[in-house]
Order: C-alpha cells, then sequence, then structure tokens
C-alpha cells in the first residue's frame, strides 16, 4: 500500500466510498496545495453569492422606499431655467401655479388626490442649534399622496393653510438635530430664515431614498412658504415646484398622465411643435428603471467573477496534471497489481471534484457572510436568493468535473510499464 491510494484487486470493483476516501487521504496528504487550488474556486463562488445578493438586496430596499412614496403617483415638474446653454435644473423657473394643481384636481378623472408642493433648502434654528434642511410648503394634501403622516402633534388644517400661519410638522431627522433624542418638539418655536414658526407636529420617519433623506425636512403651509420665505407668485397665481398626482390605482397612472399632459398644455398654450415646459415622472417607472440598471450591473459583475472562477478551474487543472505526473509511478504500480482504467479515472476526477466542490461550499459560506454583513453596514434588506446559491455549488462542480476530465484520462491512459520505469 502506497501513500495516497490503496491496491485493488481486479476482480472485484472499486466502490464509490473507497473512491472517495482515496481521493481524500490524497488531497490531505497535500493540504497547502489543495487549499491553494481552492482559492480560485472559493473567492469565484463567494464574489458570485455576495454580489448577487447585494444587488438584491439594494433592488429590493430601492424598491421598497419608492412604494412607500407610493408606484401609483405621478410627479409634475416645473421647467428648467437656463443661463447661456446651462440648464440650472427642473424646478428651477416657475412654470407651474398651485392653481394648474387645482385644476388637475377638477378636471382630471384618473386623478384621485393631487398636491403641489413649493421647495426651497433653508438654514433652521433654535436656541444654540442650527441645521440645513429641506422646507416644504405645501397643501392639506400632501401626507395622502407621500403616505407620510405625523406620529407626534398633527398635520397643519385648513384654516392655517388659508390664513398662511406660521406653523411647522418636523421630519424626525430634523427633529433630532434641533432638540436632541426622544426630546418633545411639538409646542416650541424654532426659526426659518429669521421667521419664526411654532411646531404643531412631528412626522413618522421614512428613511432614505438614495442619496437623499426623506425625514431631514421641514413641512410648512404652502401659503406661508410663498408669501414669506420665497416673494415669488407667478402672474396666474402661487408658483409651486412640482405638483403630486395620486391616481386610484398603479393601472390608471397611463390615463392620468395622458390627463394632466393636456390639461397642462391647454393651460400653458403649449401647441406642438412647441416644446412642454414641465415634465412628468411615474414612479412605477422609476423602479422599473432601477430594476434593469441593477440587474445589467449585477449582471456584469457576476460575468466578472465568473472569469475569477474559470482561473480557479484552470488552476485546478493545471494541479491535477502536475499531480499526475508526480504520481506516475504509484499510478504504474496500481495498474501492474490490476487497476483498471476506471479506478485510475474516478480517482482523479473524484480528486479535482473534491477540491471545487468544497471550495464551492466554503464560496458559498462566505459570500453569505459578506452580504450579511454588507447588508447591515449599509442599511438594505438581506436577501439570499436560492437559485444562486443552487447555481453557485452546481458551478463549484461542474469546473471541478471539467477540470479533471484531461488529467484523468493522462492518467488512466498511462502504460504500467513505462509508469514504473518512471523516477
Amino acid at each position: 500500500m502506497l501513500k495516497g491510494f490503496y491496491v485493488k484487486k481486479s476482480t472485484r470493483t472499486v466502490s464509490l466510498v473507497e473512491i472517495l476516501s482515496m481521493a481524500a487521504e490524497a488531497l490531505w496528504s497535500n493540504k497547502l496545495r489543495t487549499g491553494l487550488t481552492m482559492l480560485g474556486v472559493i473567492i469565484g463562488i463567494s464574489s458570485v453569492i455576495a454580489i448577487t445578493s447585494v444587488g438584491q438586496g439594494v433592488q429590493k430596499g430601492v424598491e421598497q422606499q419608492i412604494q412607500a412614496l407610493g408606484t401609483d403617483v405621478l410627479q409634475v415638474l416645473a421647467g428648467a431655467a437656463r443661463s447661456g446653454f446651462i440648464s440650472q435644473g427642473l424646478g428651477s423657473t416657475s412654470t407651474l401655479t398651485w392653481e394648474d394643481a387645482k385644476a388637475i384636481a377638477q378636471q382630471a378623472p384618473s386623478a384621485q388626490v393631487v398636491s403641489a408642493y413649493l421647495q426651497r433648502n433653508a438654514q433652521v434654528v433654535y436656541g444654540g442649534q442650527n441645521t440645513s434642511t429641506t422646507i416644504y410648503g405645501t397643501d392639506l394634501n400632501y401626507p395622502e399622496v407621500r403616505n407620510v403622516y405625523p406620529q407626534a402633534g398633527r398635520f397643519f388644517t385648513q384654516e392655517e393653510l388659508d390664513t398662511a400661519t406660521q406653523v411647522a410638522v418636523l421630519g424626525p431627522t430634523v427633529q433630532k438635530t434641533l432638540f436632541g433624542e426622544g426630546a418633545n418638539a411639538v409646542g416650541e418655536k424654532i426659526r426659518i430664515r429669521g421667521e419664526a414658526y411654532e411646531v404643531i407636529g412631528v412626522m413618522e420617519p421614512k428613511g432614505s431614498q438614495g442619496p437623499m433623506d426623506r425625514d431631514d425636512q421641514i413641512y410648512i403651509p404652502l401659503t406661508s412658504m410663498s408669501r414669506r420665505l420665497v416673494g415669488n407668485n407667478a402672474l396666474a397665481g402661487i408658483s409651486v415646484s412640482g405638483i403630486l398626482i395620486k391616481a386610484s390605482n398603479q393601472e390608471q397612472l397611463e390615463a392620468a398622465q395622458f390627463q394632466v399632459t393636456n390639461i397642462l398644455r391647454l393651460r400653458h398654450n403649449i401647441y406642438p411643435p412647441a416644446v412642454d415646459d414641465f415634465r412628468l415622472t411615474n414612479q412605477a417607472d422609476i423602479v422599473n428603471t432601477f430594476t434593469n440598471v441593477v440587474g445589467l450591473f449585477t449582471v456584469m459583475v457576476v460575468a466578472i467573477a465568473g472569469i475569477s472562477l474559470l482561473v480557479g478551474g484552470i488552476g485546478i487543472a493545471n494541479i491535477m496534471l502536475v499531480s499526475v505526473v508526480e504520481r506516475t509511478r504509484e499510478i504504474g504500480i496500481r495498474k501492474a497489481v490490476g487497476a483498471t482504467y476506471a479506478a485510475i479515472l474516478n480517482q482523479f476526477l473524484a480528486e479535482a471534484i473534491a477540491i471545487s466542490t468544497v471550495g464551492g461550499g466554503i464560496g458559498m459560506g462566505a459570500g453569505i457572510l459578506i452580504a450579511a454583513a454588507a447588508a447591515a453596514i449599509f442599511k438594505f434588506p438581506f436577501v439570499v436568493s436560492p437559485l444562486s446559491v443552487i447555481a453557485g455549488f452546481g458551478l463549484s462542480f461542474i469546473v471541478g468535473l471539467l477540470a479533471g476530465v484531461i488529467p484523468a484520462r493522462n492518467a488512466a491512459k498511462l502504460d504500467p510499464i513505462a509508469a514504473l520505469r518512471s523516477e
């Protein structure tokens, strides 16, 4: 008996257990080489699992955030001002008015709820604390359209909107920054661009949407913002940054988009080939676009990880070829005492498959741990697709099988006399 294999008589077939036992002993006797050979497979499989999981987690997280805003919502943005040939961005000019929003609410059958808003960044002060945040001047329909409601206090009333009362509802981030964790802000006075506003409520947390913290916001009556903070009324009425339209359901979005476009074109005297002075965005389209982008990015990176797996397979094949050369004399002894072509072939195939499948198993575990750590650090849902795990294990098995075929055949075809002469 030689180290790394057992001599079997030709009178009986070598069992699967014996083949695996011989393969395990041969691999264990060269632990460092076996570990380094596995490394390529481990890196490839862990990359595939981790990248797929992270991509799906990010996708699910963004979908949840957009769905929290409502996938049955259209957003109309004011046009972009231009300085020379440079666009200043959507909403930088006053092309939409509160009256446009009221007209849409009255004339668009598919529009269930309509809300206009005016948006500006401003410095907010309370005592010795101050923060730069986003101020939204809104009407009463904003909470319903955006699906965000006060967790403490209340939203402003119709009377406060009509009289431009200086009241404010804070986002949780602003409340924490100005008043501290857990402090009661309701009833306190803050200053927005030097104007005093009474805090009447704090909104429920909504988290971040990409780089934007949706909790770092303050809501005040649209009339108050227009009169006191912006001072910029369009000739046709109060100018707004955008209009939100909630359809009765997601299937009505296309009809709502058609109706809103025609209403605004008629109100703004826009006729072909003139360009619209507004733009409509669809939340459902945003979800689909983001899903497609993340999907393509994931496929691209997984393909790159697949190259690492291919390199790992080539490494296995190279090591197995070297192993055949090193063990030529041992193979000759086995064949001389009756080992069959199949027995030699199966042992070397088993060694290659064992390296790749064990490496694949370690890679899957490492990939799942990396994905879990990334989800915990960057705060997105932890998702592991069973399909990616099954595919990873299948790939590792196939890599081992393909990488072991040629070395195993070379070993099995060795002439016993020539092999015994080998030093």
